[in-house]
Protein backbone atom coordinates (compact mmCIF):
# COMPACT_ATOMS: atom_id res chain seq x y z
CA UNK A 1 0.00 0.00 0.00
CA UNK A 2 1.08 3.27 -0.82
CA UNK A 3 2.70 5.78 2.23
CA UNK A 4 0.28 8.36 0.25
CA UNK A 5 -2.51 8.06 -1.59
CA UNK A 6 -4.15 11.12 -4.00
CA UNK A 7 -6.89 10.37 -5.73
CA UNK A 8 -9.54 13.31 -7.87
CA UNK A 9 -8.48 15.85 -4.97
CA UNK A 10 -10.33 18.67 -5.97
CA UNK A 11 -10.59 22.08 -4.00
CA UNK A 12 -12.01 25.42 -5.27
CA UNK A 13 -11.90 29.01 -3.50
CA UNK A 14 -15.01 31.38 -4.20
CA UNK A 15 -15.94 28.58 -7.60
CA UNK A 16 -12.54 28.99 -8.55
CA UNK A 17 -10.41 25.74 -9.00
CA UNK A 18 -7.24 25.89 -7.12
CA UNK A 19 -6.70 21.92 -7.62
CA UNK A 20 -8.81 20.50 -10.15
CA UNK A 21 -8.77 16.48 -9.88
CA UNK A 22 -4.74 15.91 -9.05
CA UNK A 23 -4.04 12.00 -8.31
CA UNK A 24 -0.61 10.66 -7.49
CA UNK A 25 0.70 7.97 -4.80
CA UNK A 26 3.61 7.96 -2.75
CA UNK A 27 5.40 4.87 -2.10
CA UNK A 28 7.51 4.39 1.30
CA UNK A 29 11.04 5.93 1.48
CA UNK A 30 10.29 7.87 -1.70
CA UNK A 31 11.55 11.35 -1.95
CA UNK A 32 8.47 12.39 -4.06
CA UNK A 33 8.84 15.87 -5.67
CA UNK A 34 5.75 18.77 -6.60
CA UNK A 35 6.85 21.30 -8.84
CA UNK A 36 4.54 23.78 -10.11
CA UNK A 37 4.05 27.80 -10.88
CA UNK A 38 2.99 30.20 -8.85
CA UNK A 39 -0.67 29.55 -7.68
CA UNK A 40 -0.86 25.97 -9.45
CA UNK A 41 -2.13 24.29 -6.80
CA UNK A 42 0.99 22.53 -5.08
CA UNK A 43 0.57 23.94 -1.55
CA UNK A 44 -3.38 23.86 -1.30
CA UNK A 45 -2.42 20.05 -2.52
CA UNK A 46 -0.26 19.07 0.49
CA UNK A 47 -2.16 20.73 2.57
CA UNK A 48 -5.31 18.53 2.00
CA UNK A 49 -2.22 15.67 2.59
CA UNK A 50 -1.91 17.17 5.99
CA UNK A 51 -5.28 17.44 6.78
CA UNK A 52 -4.82 21.13 7.05
CA UNK A 53 -7.63 21.71 4.74
CA UNK A 54 -10.87 19.86 3.59
CA UNK A 55 -11.51 18.54 0.29
CA UNK A 56 -14.50 19.67 -1.77
CA UNK A 57 -14.25 16.12 -3.42
CA UNK A 58 -11.86 13.16 -3.67
CA UNK A 59 -10.08 10.72 -1.75
CA UNK A 60 -6.95 11.58 0.53
CA UNK A 61 -4.92 8.59 2.32
CA UNK A 62 -1.77 8.96 5.28
CA UNK A 63 -0.70 5.83 5.80
CA UNK A 64 -4.38 4.57 4.97
CA UNK A 65 -5.26 6.92 7.25
CA UNK A 66 -7.97 10.14 6.20
CA UNK A 67 -5.94 13.18 7.33
CA UNK A 68 -9.21 15.02 8.48
CA UNK A 69 -11.03 12.30 10.17
CA UNK A 70 -7.89 10.73 11.59
CA UNK A 71 -6.18 14.16 12.28
CA UNK A 72 -4.79 13.04 15.37
CA UNK A 73 -3.12 9.68 14.51
CA UNK A 74 -2.14 11.30 10.83
CA UNK A 75 0.02 13.99 13.11
CA UNK A 76 2.07 11.78 14.93
CA UNK A 77 2.97 9.95 11.84
CA UNK A 78 3.54 13.01 9.44
CA UNK A 79 5.62 15.87 10.08
CA UNK A 80 5.24 19.38 8.27
CA UNK A 81 7.23 22.22 7.30
CA UNK A 82 4.76 24.34 6.25
CA UNK A 83 5.97 27.24 3.62
CA UNK A 84 4.76 29.95 5.91
CA UNK A 85 4.60 29.61 9.64
CA UNK A 86 5.42 31.12 12.71
CA UNK A 87 6.06 30.94 17.01
CA UNK A 88 5.77 32.70 19.86
CA UNK A 89 8.31 35.80 19.72
CA UNK A 90 9.58 35.46 22.77
CA UNK A 91 9.95 31.76 22.61
CA UNK A 92 13.55 30.60 22.63
CA UNK A 93 15.35 27.82 19.83
CA UNK A 94 15.83 25.52 22.73
CA UNK A 95 12.19 26.05 23.83
CA UNK A 96 10.65 25.55 20.95
CA UNK A 97 12.54 21.87 20.23
CA UNK A 98 11.97 20.92 24.05
CA UNK A 99 8.08 21.63 23.46
CA UNK A 100 7.94 20.10 20.08
CA UNK A 101 9.94 16.87 21.31
CA UNK A 102 7.16 16.54 24.43
CA UNK A 103 4.06 16.16 22.25
CA UNK A 104 5.76 12.44 20.81
CA UNK A 105 6.04 9.74 22.75
CA UNK A 106 9.17 8.44 20.89
CA UNK A 107 10.31 12.04 19.84
CA UNK A 108 13.96 12.26 18.33
CA UNK A 109 16.78 13.71 19.93
CA UNK A 110 16.82 17.47 18.95
CA UNK A 111 20.57 17.94 19.77
CA UNK A 112 21.94 16.07 16.71
CA UNK A 113 19.15 17.49 14.59
CA UNK A 114 20.13 21.35 15.73
CA UNK A 115 23.65 21.42 15.57
CA UNK A 116 23.09 19.32 11.95
CA UNK A 117 20.97 22.34 11.05
CA UNK A 118 23.22 25.27 12.53
CA UNK A 119 21.33 25.83 15.51
CA UNK A 120 23.15 25.19 18.31
CA UNK A 121 24.73 28.60 18.97
CA UNK A 122 21.34 29.95 18.27
CA UNK A 123 19.59 28.30 21.14
CA UNK A 124 19.08 30.51 23.66
CA UNK A 125 18.01 33.55 21.09
CA UNK A 126 14.21 34.18 21.12
CA UNK A 127 12.38 33.48 17.98
CA UNK A 128 11.75 36.85 16.85
CA UNK A 129 15.60 37.68 16.72
CA UNK A 130 16.57 34.72 14.48
CA UNK A 131 17.21 35.99 11.02
CA UNK A 132 14.78 34.62 7.98
CA UNK A 133 17.42 31.25 7.41
CA UNK A 134 17.53 30.44 11.25
CA UNK A 135 13.73 30.40 11.19
CA UNK A 136 13.52 28.37 8.38
CA UNK A 137 16.29 25.81 10.15
CA UNK A 138 14.20 25.54 13.15
CA UNK A 139 11.16 24.43 11.28
CA UNK A 140 13.07 22.10 9.47
CA UNK A 141 14.21 20.60 12.82
CA UNK A 142 10.51 21.04 14.68
CA UNK A 143 9.16 18.61 11.63
CA UNK A 144 11.90 16.27 11.98
CA UNK A 145 11.64 16.10 15.82
CA UNK A 146 8.66 13.61 16.00
CA UNK A 147 10.59 11.11 14.36
CA UNK A 148 7.86 10.77 11.65
CA UNK A 149 7.42 8.15 8.86
CA UNK A 150 6.12 10.91 6.44
CA UNK A 151 7.68 14.37 6.61
CA UNK A 152 5.86 17.45 3.70
CA UNK A 153 8.52 19.60 3.35
CA UNK A 154 7.24 23.08 1.43
CA UNK A 155 10.03 25.23 -0.27
CA UNK A 156 12.42 23.90 2.71
CA UNK A 157 15.55 25.85 1.54
CA UNK A 158 13.75 29.24 0.65
CA UNK A 159 16.12 31.70 2.50
CA UNK A 160 19.00 29.47 3.12
CA UNK A 161 22.52 30.76 1.52
CA UNK A 162 24.32 27.94 -0.52
CA UNK A 163 26.19 26.00 1.65
CA UNK A 164 23.23 25.34 4.30
CA UNK A 165 21.34 24.87 1.50
CA UNK A 166 23.62 21.94 0.23
CA UNK A 167 23.67 20.33 4.35
CA UNK A 168 19.80 20.32 4.44
CA UNK A 169 20.28 18.30 1.02
CA UNK A 170 22.10 16.03 2.36
CA UNK A 171 20.41 15.70 5.88
CA UNK A 172 16.86 15.16 3.91
CA UNK A 173 18.88 12.27 1.84
CA UNK A 174 19.97 11.09 5.04
CA UNK A 175 16.47 11.22 6.18
CA UNK A 176 15.48 8.45 3.18
CA UNK A 177 17.80 6.69 3.64
CA UNK A 178 16.54 5.88 7.09
CA UNK A 179 13.33 5.05 5.72
CA UNK A 180 10.68 8.41 5.90
CA UNK A 181 9.01 8.87 3.28
CA UNK A 182 9.53 12.46 2.01
CA UNK A 183 7.01 14.92 0.20
CA UNK A 184 8.62 17.60 -1.27
CA UNK A 185 7.55 20.95 -2.86
CA UNK A 186 9.82 23.35 -4.19
CA UNK A 187 10.79 25.90 -6.17
CA UNK A 188 14.44 24.86 -7.04
CA UNK A 189 14.97 22.28 -9.94
CA UNK A 190 18.55 21.75 -8.90
CA UNK A 191 17.23 20.58 -5.55
CA UNK A 192 13.93 18.70 -7.11
CA UNK A 193 16.73 16.95 -9.79
CA UNK A 194 18.83 15.88 -6.79
CA UNK A 195 16.86 14.58 -4.11
CA UNK A 196 13.63 13.20 -5.91
CA UNK A 197 12.46 10.01 -6.87
CA UNK A 198 9.55 10.90 -9.14
CA UNK A 199 8.50 14.51 -9.33
CA UNK A 200 4.54 15.42 -10.33
CA UNK A 201 4.77 18.82 -12.38
CA UNK A 202 1.02 20.92 -11.85
CA UNK A 203 0.05 23.46 -13.67
CA UNK A 204 -3.25 25.01 -12.70
CA UNK A 205 -4.37 22.70 -10.48
CA UNK A 206 -3.82 19.13 -12.73
CA UNK A 207 -0.72 17.31 -13.22
CA UNK A 208 0.85 18.37 -16.29
CA UNK A 209 3.53 15.79 -15.87
CA UNK A 210 4.45 12.39 -13.46
CA UNK A 211 7.95 11.03 -14.05
CA UNK A 212 11.52 10.79 -12.91
CA UNK A 213 13.67 13.30 -13.08
CA UNK A 214 15.21 11.89 -15.96
CA UNK A 215 12.13 11.04 -17.55
CA UNK A 216 11.30 14.48 -17.60
CA UNK A 217 14.07 15.91 -18.79
CA UNK A 218 13.75 13.53 -21.70
CA UNK A 219 9.94 15.08 -22.45
CA UNK A 220 11.38 18.67 -22.79
CA UNK A 221 11.81 19.42 -26.59
CA UNK A 222 14.95 19.33 -27.68
CA UNK A 223 16.82 17.42 -25.09
CA UNK A 224 19.99 18.28 -26.33
CA UNK A 225 21.02 21.72 -27.34
CA UNK A 226 24.39 22.35 -30.17
CA UNK A 227 25.11 25.76 -30.77
CA UNK A 228 27.83 26.88 -33.39
CA UNK A 229 28.79 29.59 -35.48
CA UNK A 230 29.70 28.20 -39.43
CA UNK A 231 32.56 29.04 -41.53
CA UNK A 232 30.09 29.66 -44.08
CA UNK A 233 26.35 30.03 -44.67
CA UNK A 234 24.11 26.28 -44.10
CA UNK A 235 21.11 25.66 -46.41
CA UNK A 236 18.38 25.70 -44.37
CA UNK A 237 16.78 23.10 -46.19
CA UNK A 238 18.98 20.26 -45.10
CA UNK A 239 19.41 21.76 -41.45
CA UNK A 240 15.42 21.85 -41.18
CA UNK A 241 15.86 17.85 -42.50
CA UNK A 242 17.98 16.74 -39.63
CA UNK A 243 16.43 14.22 -37.61
CA UNK A 244 14.95 14.62 -34.69
CA UNK A 245 15.20 18.49 -34.88
CA UNK A 246 13.15 19.96 -32.76
CA UNK A 247 14.19 23.65 -33.59
CA UNK A 248 16.94 26.24 -34.82
CA UNK A 249 17.80 29.70 -34.36
CA UNK A 250 19.81 31.88 -35.88
CA UNK A 251 21.16 34.99 -33.59
CA UNK A 252 24.55 36.90 -34.51
CA UNK A 253 25.69 34.51 -36.73
CA UNK A 254 25.45 31.62 -34.39
CA UNK A 255 23.12 29.06 -35.13
CA UNK A 256 21.29 26.70 -32.13
CA UNK A 257 20.03 23.15 -32.77
CA UNK A 258 17.65 21.45 -30.20
CA UNK A 259 17.44 17.94 -30.82
CA UNK A 260 18.88 15.06 -29.51
CA UNK A 261 22.25 12.72 -29.83
CA UNK A 262 20.75 11.86 -33.56
CA UNK A 263 20.28 15.31 -33.97
CA UNK A 264 24.74 16.00 -33.06
CA UNK A 265 25.48 13.43 -35.41
CA UNK A 266 23.89 14.13 -38.30
CA UNK A 267 24.71 17.89 -38.15
CA UNK A 268 28.59 17.27 -38.00
CA UNK A 269 28.05 15.27 -40.77
CA UNK A 270 26.63 17.70 -42.69
CA UNK A 271 29.57 20.09 -42.03
CA UNK A 272 31.97 17.88 -42.55
CA UNK A 273 30.05 17.07 -46.08
CA UNK A 274 30.00 20.69 -47.25
CA UNK A 275 33.56 21.29 -45.52
CA UNK A 276 32.11 23.74 -42.97
CA UNK A 277 33.93 24.38 -39.70
CA UNK A 278 31.92 25.00 -36.59
CA UNK A 279 33.74 28.09 -34.52
CA UNK A 280 32.95 27.59 -30.91
CA UNK A 281 31.05 24.51 -30.75
CA UNK A 282 29.26 23.91 -27.93
CA UNK A 283 26.97 20.57 -26.87
CA UNK A 284 24.91 20.49 -23.73
CA UNK A 285 21.97 18.26 -22.37
CA UNK A 286 18.75 19.61 -21.67
CA UNK A 287 17.94 20.27 -17.61
CA UNK A 288 14.94 20.24 -15.82
CA UNK A 289 14.72 23.64 -16.20
CA UNK A 290 13.57 23.65 -19.37
CA UNK A 291 10.86 20.29 -18.98
CA UNK A 292 9.58 22.45 -16.46
CA UNK A 293 9.56 25.38 -18.90
CA UNK A 294 8.67 23.08 -22.05
CA UNK A 295 5.61 20.94 -19.51
CA UNK A 296 3.91 24.67 -17.57
CA UNK A 297 3.75 26.06 -20.99
CA UNK A 298 1.78 24.10 -23.09
CA UNK A 299 -0.60 22.52 -20.43
CA UNK A 300 -3.87 23.47 -21.78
Amino acid sequence: MPVIEVSELRKSYGGRPAVDGVSFTVEEGEVFGVLGPNGAGKTTTVECVEGLRVPDTGRVRVCGLDPVADHEKVARLLGAQLQQSELQAKLTVREALELYASFYPNPADWRPLAERLGLTDRLGIRFARLSGGQKQRLFIALALIGSPRVVVLDELTTGLDPRARRDTWQLIEEIRDSGVTVLLVTHFMEEAQRLCDRIAVIDRGRIAALDTPAGLVRRSAGGTVITFTPSAPLDERELGALPALASVEHKDGRVTLAGSDETVNAVITLLARHRITAHQLRVSDATLDDAFLDLTETTP
